[in-house]
């Protein structure tokens, strides 16, 4: 075996995460959270030549698909999801009455894989803290390492500019409060604001993901919990097909828009 020298291996660390990065710095849709709504949504826009970066302030992607139920790492998808999970080769288990459930843990590693080998970039431990605003649009996101975040410490953040940006940070709708707050408490939902998530109904919150997944700010779209909880929707516990359905829904919002531009 040849022999190893740790300097040349910091070295191409830094040049392969530097080059990667340096290429992010200008995209098409920045993607912010790299749980299921948000890997999806990278997936379809990669799939059709979108260049498409993910952003995720965790060391882990999957949000919080792997922890399934209460800890139990398996998560229920109906069965109009089917499809999506058939193409990322997640393996099903059908218990009849649309009650599919796959193995959380799998089902992350598969969509992980799948919106890699798709051309998209992930980029974990990376927060955004403020996002670009010009001409009345989103034109991009504020970033900085999420361990200076954590610490409390001041660093200057650096910019990465796209022409749209998907919020798909989940319960908290990062993104949307920092639009709400510093641009405009008039976001298009039905009282002009982040409402929050309403208690667990996954029955309905499940049919309204889909419809709340949506341009609701010039260059902002809302996809997975981040639409519930825009909305004030219900939550859905550890059921999961909304999620594929919302991101993939997400990337033909923003697939339109970037085209159009």
């Amino acid at each position: 075996m040849r022999g190893l020298d740790e300097a040349r291996v910091s070295e191409v660390i830094v040049r392969s995460y530097m080059n990667a990065f340096l290429d992010a710095l200008n995209i098409d849709v920045a993607v912010i959270g790299a749980g299921p709504s948000g890997m999806t949504a990278a997936y379809y826009l990669a799939k059709r030549g979108v260049k498409t970066a993910i952003f995720e302030r965790h060391i882990h992607v999957g949000g919080g698909m792997p922890g399934g139920g209460m800890m139990f790492p398996r998560i229920v998808i109906e069965e109009e999801a089917r499809e999506i999970t058939e193409e990322f080769e997640i393996h099903i288990e059908d218990f009849g009455d649309g009650y599919l459930v796959a193995d959380a843990v799998e089902a992350v590693a598969m969509l992980c894989a799948k919106c890699l080998k798709s051309g998209a970039r992930i980029f974990n431990m990376i927060s955004v803290e403020d996002v670009v605003f010009r001409d009345g649009r989103i034109c991009g996101v504020v970033l900085n390492w999420s361990a200076a975040e954590r610490a409390k410490i001041h660093v200057d953040p650096l910019v990465v500019r796209s022409d749209v940006v998907i919020d798909a940070t989940g319960h908290d709708a990062e993104i949307c409060r920092i639009v709400e707050r510093k641009i405009s408490a008039s976001l298009r939902t039905d009282t002009g604001g982040v409402i929050g998530e309403r208690s667990m109904w996954a029955e309905m919150g499940e049919k309204a993901l889909i419809e709340n997944t949506r341009e609701i700010f010039p260059g902002l779209i809302v996809a997975g919990m981040a639409a519930n909880a825009v909305a004030g929707s219900p939550r859905m516990g550890a059921v999961f097909g909304g999620m594929f359905l919302s991101g993939k829904k997400a990337a033909e919002i923003a697939y339109d828009i970037v085209t159009r531009r």
